[in-house]
């Protein structure tokens, strides 16, 4: 998503659809064009402002019910699943997975298709923010 709002609500609600970035309009032409490529290649892009505001928001009230909610529903992942939110929760790319879990990178975007299936959620972003709230990134 490419906007001049970065309030939470618009942030958090774009993420939650299923947005896999979120930058301002001031950001330069070459850092947009290296933006774009990253999220194509699944990786999830925030703004330095937005990164802050998130971060913040993410301590705020409602963790508790957030941790709940989240730890529930990784429960429905396997254990090896669970491993690999984990590692996305972390900002780790299928590469790095791989090599932390002794796994190929087939296999790691094997489960990651998976977990966005059995949780329905739309991308890597989503998983991340899931593993977060469930208090496992930590």
């Amino acid at each position: 998503m490419l906007t001049t709002f970065h309030a939470d609500a618009y942030v958090l609600r774009a993420l939650r659809a299923g947005a896999s970035g979120f930058l301002l309009k001031d950001i330069r032409p070459a850092e947009m064009l290296r933006a774009i490529s990253r999220v194509a290649q699944g990786e999830p892009i925030l703004s330095p402002v937005v990164t802050r505001q998130f971060i913040a928001h993410v301590s705020e009230t409602g963790a508790a019910a957030r941790r709940e909610q989240a730890q529930a529903l990784l429960a429905r992942l396997s254990a090896r699943e669970r491993e690999v939110a984990v590692a996305v929760g972390r900002g780790r790319s299928n590469g790095e997975i791989g090599g932390e879990l002794f796994m190929s990178v087939v296999t790691v975007k094997a489960h990651v298709s998976r977990i966005l299936t059995k949780l329905d959620l739309n991308n890597r972003t989503q998983v991340a923010l899931l593993a977060h709230d469930a208090g496992l990134t930590g």
